[in-house]
């Protein structure tokens, strides 16, 4: 559609710019691996990540252009998404939807390969993919922060496949204007892409990005990434703008002219057009001294009814349609057809790359014109677009009809229509797992709130409840209004999934104020929860307090389904900080009024609780047994968003009672589920989980590569502690202390100390210990045992527990003799006794902790014998835990070759199977040990 009109001011001669598109072409060579022309297959390349910044007008689309116009004659297949300002009201996504639209286009099988099995999913972004199917308009289940990185996570693996066979481009322009979601997914590809033939770039005008811009921090942020390459565009030199200008006259400007011209625009590439084509057709902007009138009065010479379109094309986004501009210009069709021709002659319209409207050919001219409307004037065309957009949905693509309308309705100032038209727009957001446009558009519809008319309000009724908030107590929830509070609710959820924690947490204060004096415990307790769950992630508190007030407000209150989340919150709180009798009790009523109110969902975190908790009381089988079903359930129903921590929670748990191996397996499976449905916070959890695993294994090298995965995978920060934890504990068998001594310190700092959990303390304290009797600080290590055990382990912290006491009582064996180390040596060993026989021991692993840290003792005060240390190598020979059998083992021969022992050749023998194991672990402490006692002993290894 009018699409073979010339344009005139635009050089047909690419000026300039041999340095930045060099370093482009450089990057489509390393993406393809080898030079697409005349390649005999596909090169075995890498992704590359470019940014694109300059002022505007500086010719960042004209290089982009030359840059994928060679890039599709050498092979390449190119994708091109554009930001638009409506973005920033809720229209999340919009350059990733348009380049994945154009790619489907050129790829049609290919892409349906590659999106097989996440279509629902990656719909969020590319509606097409989910065929005729219905799509809900709320969202029923509950969501998690992981639903929106899913989502980034599936489309990374959409393109990582898309470019496996084929170089492909994505260039994704106007940065400055996207959305917070298209910003977040654009930094998680630029951080996480590993794989493919693709060129990822981006450009931005870099002198809208001012202090407080939203794009400011991922700049600052991509800086930082080696992955990443910014470029920056600058202006023409005096001798590039003559030969621009060359171009556009089709020949050589006088001097005086190009002097001119250079003077005035700076060098600016797209000011000198504008000037060049004003002063050669003799325009009376020529003279003018303001480059915006300069681009008015160019649009002022047009014929009225083409100003009157460019007017309504200014304000309409981006990009119009035409069938929704014909209907808002009010013209006949051969006027509007004729005003278009005009418009496009003129080069301040350009047919939209798909062909089906229009845009501004320079975002200036657009933002000159938007900016000279009156106020009236702009009311009037907005209201225009929503009523036709009203009238007729079918007219914008369906994933932006409710952000745009909502926008039209709100620029229209119309509160009684704007305020529907957000909401909807918020649940569409929301429904795409856009949570920071979902918050952007709630806040507007509060701000909107109090001007919308009462009669517009009672007819609002929420779309669902979001994440069990309960609807109002003793009212018909399908007849009563959407009212105040409910925003509030959906604020708070929408701000903690999007990562704006802050904001959330003001909303939960603000309801709760709200809430004073009000006869609404459900509600007054729903916000509480979340406000403990905003709390402890911010790192301003552990959530208890909070967890507490909401308890309170359910005591003696029925069964419902909030009260049954109380119940499971606060049994999740009591197993990592203290899972003792009243914790089983809070998981038992949980499952029990769960059960009552058919919330599944609860039920089944509830059930993972009491699993951990029976097992932490001694009851591994049955706890295990409880686990696995719910783990089995979330596979089989595919609860990804709800229940996705059974996959941590039951590798975790079977290594607690050590069984390692098993833990293993179900951790590689719990990958493999993350992988599938893109959980990859969930993967990094569960990758720090088989860490530790395999490293009880004695598997240390694949436990060092699991860490790394961690450490790639993981945006929470308390796997990675675990991660270090681990690195910590391998480093301190080999004898780095070094090393332990770093990741130590790495651990304590992704742990935080705003909420102390055992799980995290004790093991802390265990290497500690270790480091400091290693390097000969017995009273340090001293000191830190007295500081976990002065008031006992609490009870259900066994597993983290043992391992510490066993440090302690190595601690004082080791340091027998030792003048510096004799004060106060009593009193510890009668502690450390003391905890010991308190601790119970139904588990195997737990048994054999009990009789090795009583064994040490004994060493501790010269009285054990062979005896002693046989029971301890009994008790650790089937755990298949091969660098502790090898500690015990030499502790045996040590025994077996005391003055009381009597058999050398068991302890050679013990001694040459520690010292083989010894050395393929790299466990240097352990091997010199070894040939200590076999040279003082005068015994061979080999």
């Amino acid at each position: 559609m009018l699409a073979g009109v010339q344009t005139r001011s635009v050089s047909p001669v690419f000026v300039g710019r041999a340095d930045e598109l060099a370093i482009l072409n450089e990057a489509l060579d390393r993406a393809t691996g080898t030079p697409l022309a005349g390649a005999g297959g596909p090169g075995t390349g890498e992704p590359q990540a470019l940014l694109l910044g300059g002022e505007a007008g500086v010719g960042k689309t004209r290089l982009i252009e030359e840059f994928t116009e060679a890039a599709e004659k050498r092979g390449a297949v190119v994708a091109l998404g554009g930001c638009v300002e409506i973005g920033a009201d809720g229209l999340p996504f919009a350059p990733f939807s348009t380049a994945l639209r154009a790619l489907r286009r050129q790829l049609p099988d290919e892409l349906a390969a590659a999106a097989a099995g996440q279509e629902e999913e990656l719909a969020r972004l590319l509606p097409e993919l989910a065929g005729a199917a219905p799509r809900p308009s709320g969202h029923g289940g509950r969501s998690d922060e992981q639903d929106m990185a899913r989502l980034f996570e599936l489309t990374a693996r959409l393109l990582e496949r898309l470019s496996r066979e084929r170089t492909v481009v994505v260039a994704l322009e106007d940065l400055h204007w996207a959305d917070a979601s298209t910003r977040h997914l654009l930094a998680y590809l630029f951080r996480t892409l590993r794989g493919g033939r693709l060129v990822l770039l981006a450009t931005y005008r870099a002198d809208d990005i001012h202090r407080r811009h939203p794009l400011r921090p991922l700049l600052a942020e991509l800086d930082r990434l080696r992955t990443v390459r910014r470029l920056e565009l600058g202006r023409f030199s005096r001798d590039e703008v003559a030969r621009q200008m060359a171009g556009i006259f089709a020949a050589e400007p006088e001097q005086s002219l190009v002097d001119e011209i250079f003077d005035r625009s700076d060098g600016n590439a797209f000011f000198v057009e504008e000037l060049a084509v004003a002063t050669h057709g003799g325009s009376c902007a020529g003279l003018t001294d303001s480059l915006r009138d300069l681009l008015l009065v160019r649009v002022e010479e047009l014929p009225e009814d083409t100003q009157r379109v460019a007017r309504i094309v200014a304000e309409g986004g981006s990009t119009v349609e035409y069938e929704l501009l014909a209907e808002v210009a009010g013209l006949g069709e051969d006027d509007l057809i004729e005003a278009l021709r005009a418009a496009v002659g003129a080069n301040i319209l350009l047919a939209s790359p798909e062909g089906d409207g229009y845009r501004f050919r320079h975002s200036l001219v657009r933002e000159a014109i938007s900016d000279d409307l009156l106020p009236g004037e702009r009311s009037r065309i907005n209201r225009r677009f929503a009523e036709a957009l009203e009238a007729d949905p079918g007219l914008v693509a369906a994933d932006q009809r409710a952000a745009r309308l909502a926008t039209y309705w709100y620029y229209a100032h119309d509160a009684a229509k704007a305020l529907p038209a957000v909401l909807r727009a918020s649940v569409e957001a929301r429904h795409r797992h856009a949570y920071a446009e979902q918050l952007r558009l709630l806040e507007r519809a509060m701000e909107l709130w109090d001007d919308a008319p009462d009669g517009a309000r009672a007819e609002l009724r929420p779309a669902d409840y979001v994440e069990g908030y309960p609807d109002c107590s003793d009212c018909d929830p399908a007849t009563t209004p959407l009212d105040y509070l409910d925003l509030m609710a959906e604020a708070t959820v929408a701000g903690r999934l999007c990562g704006e924690r802050d904001r959330a947490l003001k909303s939960t204060k603000r309801a709760l104020r709200l809430l004073e004096g009000e006869d609404a415990p459900l509600r007054s307790a729903w916000f509480w929860v979340q406000r403990s769950r905003l709390v402890s992630t911010l790192g301003r508190g552990d959530g208890w307090a909070e967890i507490a007030k909401a308890q309170e407000l359910m005591r003696g209150l029925p069964p419902s389904e909030v009260h049954a989340d109380v119940l499971v919150h606060r049994a999740s709180w009591g197993m990592l900080h203290d899972p003792g009798p009243d914790t089983m009790a809070a998981a038992e009523r949980a499952v029990e009024y769960a059960r009552m109110v058919k919330a599944d969902t609860i039920e089944l975190n509830a059930r993972l609780t009491r699993g951990n908790l029976l097992i932490e009381a001694g009851d591994p089988e049955t706890g295990l047994a409880e686990m696995y079903e719910v783990r089995d359930r979330v596979v089989e129903q595919g609860l990804v968003a709800d229940l996705s921590r059974a996959h941590i929670n039951l590798p975790s748990a079977l290594e607690g009672v050590g069984r390692s191996a098993e833990s293993v397996k179900v951790a590689m499976e719990g990958i493999e589920f993350c992988r599938k449905y893109g959980l990859m916070d969930t993967e990094g959890w569960v990758w720090a989980n088989a860490c530790e695993s395999l490293l009880s294994l004695g598997r240390w090298e694949e436990a060092a590569e699991a860490a790394a995965q961690t450490q790639r995978c993981v945006q929470s920060s308390k796997p990675r502690g675990s991660a270090e934890q681990c690195m910590a504990r391998m480093a301190l068998c080999r004898g780095d202390h070094d090393a332990a001594t770093r990741h130590l310190q790495a651990a304590h700092h992704h742990y935080g100390t705003h909420d102390p959990q055992p799980q995290y303390t004790l093991p802390l304290a265990r290497i500690t210990v270790g480091i400091a009797a290693a390097e000969g600080r017995v009273l340090d290590g001293r000191a830190e045992i007295e500081r976990h055990l002065a008031r006992g382990l609490p009870f259900g912290t066994y597993r983290h527990g043992w391992p510490l006491l066993l440090a302690a009582a190595a601690l004082e064996a080791d340091a027998r003799g030792l003048p510096a180390a004799e004060e106060g040596r009593p009193a510890a060993l009668a502690r450390i006794r003391a905890v010991t026989k308190s601790l119970a021991t139904p588990i195997p692993l737990w048994r054999a902790y009990d009789a090795w840290t009583r064994a040490e003792l004994l060493r501790a005060e010269g009285r054990d014998g062979p005896a002693d240390w046989t029971a301890v190598v009994t008790a650790v020979e089937p755990l298949d835990r091969p660098y502790e059998l090898a500690l015990v083992r030499l502790r045996l021969a040590e025994a077996l070759l005391s003055p009381d022992g009597t058999d050398r050749d068991r302890a050679a023998h013990l001694l040459r199977q520690s010292a083989e194991e010894a050395e393929r672990l790299g466990a240097r402490p352990l091997t010199e040990s070894i040939t200590g006692l076999a040279q003082r002993a005068r015994l061979t290894l080999h």
